[in-house]
């Protein structure tokens, strides 16, 4: 792992856990990117993130169709282990659910409800006024800005004794981190380990698993409600 820049008091505090003690980790194609010494979340630049434009634009590109059984089976490697928790009668929120949501239609299936918001597509409000027995986040966290603010807000919305589902690639390979894949969407600005998803369950004391390479499953302890 490379070392933290010396200079680092004057670098961004960690968007995650507000950390000082964060450091230039890396510069690709002219952007900067930061590793926080305490959670290892690795994070854009904030000057260089993304416009409003630029993220709609993008956006526009990917191939998320619901009705494309590929992408049926790239959500089903997030939901087939949430649904070991879930039962008929559960209402969840798909937050950041992005311009074609496909969980919904999936888990209706399973006499599930579902409750989509994105704040691009589907920036209801009303979804974020009431709490839910689970959460799905699928190829969402890498987008937030504020990632610390927007866990919080989740954690809100959650109910005791729910499940929040979050799928992403996590960062496994700090050397190749400049020609990674993943990394050259210019609307992801937070990179994950699974050390950082183990702060994060440490962090609001829920408990973590994973599942698959790119699920982390985080269950908030307490009574669940009665569906």
């Amino acid at each position: 792992m490379p070392g933290l820049d010396p200079t680092f008091e004057r670098t961004p505090r960690c968007p995650l856990c507000a950390d000082l003690r964060t450091g230039v980790f890396a510069v690709a194609e002219g952007r900067v990117y930061h590793r926080c010494a305490g959670c290892l979340l690795t994070f854009l630049a904030p000057a260089a993130r993304p416009s409003r434009a630029i993220e709609l634009a993008t956006y526009g590109q990917h191939r998320n169709d619901p009705g494309d059984p590929r992408y049926r089976a790239f959500l089903a490697r997030l939901l087939d282990p949430l649904l070991h928790h879930l039962r008929p009668g559960m209402i969840g929120l798909d937050f950041g659910c992005g311009p074609g949501p496909a969980i919904r239609p999936m888990l209706a299936r399973h006499r599930i409800e579902m409750i989509d918001y994105d704040p691009l597509f589907r920036p209801d409000p009303a979804a974020l006024a009431r709490r839910y027995d689970f959460i799905t986040c699928s190829e969402a966290i890498e987008h937030f800005f504020d990632a610390g603010r927007e866990l919080i807000r989740l954690d809100a919305l959650l109910r005791p004794g729910g499940w929040l589902g979050v799928m992403t690639r996590m960062l496994t390979d700090d050397a190749g981190f400049a020609h990674w894949w993943y990394r050259r969407d210019p609307t992801h600005v937070a990179f994950f380990r699974r050390e950082t998803m183990v702060w994060i369950a440490r962090h609001f004391r829920w408990h973590a698993s994973f599942p698959e390479p790119t699920v982390a499953l985080f269950h908030k302890p307490g009574a669940a409600r009665q569906a």
